[in-house]
């Protein structure tokens, strides 16, 4: 079960990156643009972007609350006998990708508030692309890219 929920973590976080790098290039398009923000395109891109990083988010808890490199390695060793890859998996890619996943959500609600498309643009463009900046920093790559 554990391997399962690691890898489907894995792959969705090549799906996530994928949509949140095309929804902050098109906000960034349309905001430097100047377009009109539509909902067949625009609205969507963003809503797909936000649902799939907050599944990423409950598929992650579980693998911290269940893994041995989480919660329980915390709980075994304290926060002072963490190694640095150990201390990345249970602390610091938790805490930033939801500080990454709360600036996309307030990016998303933001953006609803607004009337004109640039605004619109500016707010996913900003958030987003800070929570995409955020996740980048704080991805496993020696572990992930093997």
């Amino acid at each position: 079960m554990y391997e399962a929920l690691l890898s489907l973590h894995s792959y969705l976080a090549y799906i996530v990156l994928a949509v949140l790098f095309f929804a902050v290039a098109n906000a960034l398009m349309g905001w430097f643009g100047n377009k009109l923000f539509t909902p067949q395109k625009d609205f969507r891109l963003s809503l797909y972007a936000l649902i799939l990083s907050h599944i990423m988010l409950v598929v992650g808890l579980i693998l911290f609350f269940s893994s041995p490199n989480g919660f329980q390695a915390i709980k075994e060793f304290g926060m002072g006998g963490l190694n640095a890859p150990s201390r990345l998996l249970a602390v610091e890619h938790p805490f930033i990708n939801i500080i990454a996943i709360v600036l996309i959500t307030i990016g998303w609600s933001r953006h609803k508030k607004f009337m004109e498309g640039n605004k619109k643009f500016k707010s996913i463009a900003v958030f987003y692309g800070l929570g995409l900046i955020l996740f980048l920093s704080r991805i496993p790559w020696g572990q992930w890219l093997n």
